[in-house]
């Protein structure tokens, strides 16, 4: 009778692995990511004061350059951005901030980001490229803006893929086939604007 208690109290006490649901899962470690934010108040009431409606305007044009291979420097041609969303956000206290703490902490390849608030983020205009890359925020009041976009584009080159080699008495011939690749970017552009009055039309380059 002793044993056949012992075993019964073992069953009873036995947790099922079904019934116990993991509280957290450990990321692994690429997929591990840092986000920051200003530590800064944001004033919603002086963003859209800067937002609402004046007389001047931006016109620009939004393009990168492909990066060259080997030194990695913009060079070439402009690629134009078709059809790309470029936002505008007034340059308050909080951008300050936030722009601030992104040259300081910002590295995407440690998975290191730093963020706008939500609430800071909608405080913004948004205009769309046409095919030649220019785009216009009409109706702007004085003030400090900043311009940003993303602009994809594709490289295209060749290189040479070794396929064998053939040998002659002492003498061995290489042989290589032309290959062409192809590689997907996406460029961040951009830049700080000023309007300095009403009724000018400022010109800016987005790259």
């Amino acid at each position: 009778m002793k044993n056949t208690f012992l075993t019964l109290i073992i069953a009873a006490g036995t947790i099922s692995p079904v019934a116990v649901a993991a509280q957290y899962k450990e990321p692994e470690k690429k997929d591990k990511q840092e986000i920051f934010y200003p530590q800064v108040s944001f004033d919603s009431l002086q963003a859209k004061k800067m937002l609402a409606r004046g007389s001047a305007t931006i016109k620009g044009v939004a393009f990168t350059k492909a990066k060259d291979k080997n030194w990695g420097l913009k060079m070439g041609k402009r690629i134009l951005a078709n059809q790309i969303r470029v936002v505008l956000l007034p340059v308050t206290p909080y951008f300050n901030a936030w722009y601030q703490l992104r040259k300081e902490k910002e590295n995407t390849r440690k998975r290191r980001y730093v963020y706008l608030s939500n609430e800071a983020y909608r405080y913004r205009l948004e205009a769309i490229t046409n095919s030649s890359g220019e785009f216009t925020f009409p109706e702007m009041k004085p003030g400090t803006y900043f311009l940003q976009g993303f602009l994809p584009y594709t490289q295209n080159g060749y290189y040479h893929e070794y396929t064998g080699a053939a040998y002659n008495g002492y003498n061995r011939t290489n042989y290589y086939e032309l290959k062409q690749y192809s590689v997907n970017h996406e460029d961040r552009i951009e830049a700080f604007v000023e309007v300095k009055e009403n009724g000018e039309i400022v010109n800016v380059k987005l790259h």
